[in-house]
């Protein structure tokens, strides 16, 4: 089933487009509609409300259902011309539209035809900046701005970035302001993500020594989450010391 506005929204829009509004905000303040939903509601409000091309069509979507950027983009693209968002998608109960997330969708879909003008650059810093001042930490996996949005953990992810960074990532860190993606040593790392991380600390490891150090890594990797730079250092140099016993 298609849903479409009442008659007395499009009444509504009329009156307001006649008393001379400039700018006409279309809410769905409980977060409730879906993309095709919404998105008819604009086309509707856009195709039949006289003189509403005099107005700018806005979207004030929240995300009580994980769909408020989801709803603004198709809000967009059937007439609308401006999205209310928020950094870090903050807002009341589960959130508003996400301002990354809206920047970051027009930029890496060009053939929708719209730009933002943001310096896409800002977005990590500004995220940062607004949970720092807000007291509000960023969930590790939320899209553009999480910590975790360029780490890469799972072997096989990791091989593939490391010989061609996009077959993972559709988005190039440095243009959300991010230094680089992360390749994250854990048990599921496999032998390249080991070579890359100890070539970043200055150790370039033979095929032999690599293996070594590999077998030396899960050992470290079983009791531990996460491996960092000591770590490493320390596992290569256990792994070399058992070598020069043998």
């Amino acid at each position: 089933m298609q849903a479409v506005p009442t008659m007395s929204t499009s009444r509504g829009s009329l009156r307001l487009v006649a008393a001379g509004a400039t700018v006409l905000n279309i809410p769905d303040t409980t977060g409730y509609c879906l993309p095709e939903e919404y998105g008819l509601k604009i086309k509707y409000l856009y195709e039949n409300v006289k003189g509403i091309h005099k107005c700018t069509l806005s979207t004030h979507c929240h995300n009580d259902l994980g769909l408020a950027t989801a709803n603004s983009i198709a809000g967009v693209q059937n007439g609308a011309r401006q999205i209310e968002c928020t950094i870090n998608g903050i807002g009341e109960r589960a959130g508003n539209t996400s301002l990354e997330e809206v920047v970051m969708i027009l930029r890496q879909h060009p053939y929708l035809g719209f730009t933002t003008g943001i310096n896409s650059k800002l977005l990590n810093p500004t995220s940062q900046l607004v949970s720092d001042r807000m007291g509000m930490p960023v969930q590790p996996n939320k899209a553009i701005v999480g910590a975790n949005a360029f780490a890469h953990s799972s072997g096989i992810h990791q091989d593939g970035v490391i010989k061609q960074r996009e077959t993972y990532e559709i988005i190039d860190p440095l243009e959300v302001g991010v230094d680089q993606s992360k390749i994250v040593l854990t048990a599921r790392s496999g032998r390249a993500a080991l070579a890359y991380r100890a070539k970043e600390i200055g150790q370039n490891l033979t095929k032999d020594e690599l293996d070594r150090t590999y077998l030396k890594f899960l050992e470290w990797a079983d009791r531990k989450k996460e491996i960092d730079d000591t770590d490493l250092e320390g596992i290569i140099a256990e792994a070399r010391e058992l070598a020069a016993v043998l």
